[in-house]
C-alpha cells in the first residue's frame, strides 16, 4: 500500500509542478520586458520579475545556499511522506507535503535553470511582494500543516514520525 500512495504521490506532485512550470513560462512569454498587466485595476496585476533570492526577497543572490537548502528541505519531505501511515485519516497530511514538494521543486527548477526564480503575481493595493504559483502552494500547504497539526491531528497520531526504538 505504502507504494501506491508513494505513486499517488508523484502523480499529484507531477500535475503541480507542470502547472507551475506552464503558468512561469506563459509568463516569461506574455510578460518579460512588458508593462504590467492588470487583472483588477489597482488591486492585482501581472508582472514579470526575476527573483534572485527567496521569499519576500530576502537572501539576495545566495544560489547556492538556497539550492542546498531546498535539496534538505526536499530530502526531509520525502522521509516524512514515506513515514505517514496509509489511511484517509492521513491523506490532508500527505496532500500538504506534497504541496510544499512541488512549491519548492518548481521554484528549484527556476534556480537551477536561470540562476532565478520567475514571479509574476501582484497584490498593487497592499504592495505585496511578487510571487508565483510554486509560491502559492508553499504557503497554502503551511497554512495547511498548522492547522493539522494544531487542530486535526492529536499528538498521539503524530508519533510515527519520532524515531523508532530498537
Amino acid at each position: 500500500m505504502k507504494w501506491k500512495k508513494a505513486c499517488f504521490g508523484i502523480f499529484i506532485f507531477s500535475l503541480l509542478l507542470g502547472l507551475d512550470q506552464v503558468t512561469k513560462h506563459l509568463a516569461v512569454i506574455h510578460l518579460k520586458e512588458q508593462e504590467p498587466l492588470p487583472f483588477i485595476q489597482d488591486v492585482f496585476e501581472l508582472q514579470y520579475l526575476e527573483n534572485f533570492g527567496a521569499a519576500f526577497g530576502v537572501l539576495q543572490n545566495q544560489r547556492i545556499l538556497l539550492l542546498a537548502v531546498t535539496s534538505i528541505v526536499l530530502l526531509l519531505l520525502c522521509f516524512f511522506y514515506w513515514k505517514i501511515p496509509v489511511g484517509k485519516r492521513y491523506f490532508p497530511m500527505q496532500c500538504t507535503i506534497v504541496l510544499i514538494a512541488a512549491g519548492a521543486v518548481g521554484n528549484l527548477i527556476d534556480r537551477l535553470l536561470h540562476g532565478y526564480v520567475v514571479d509574476f503575481f501582484y497584490f498593487k493595493l497592499i504592495d505585496f511582494p511578487i510571487f508565483n504559483v510554486a509560491d502559492c502552494y508553499v504557503v497554502i500547504a503551511a497554512f495547511f500543516a498548522v492547522v493539522l497539526i494544531g487542530f486535526y491531528y492529536k499528538e498521539e497520531e503524530l508519533t510515527f514520525w519520532k524515531k523508532e526504538k530498537n
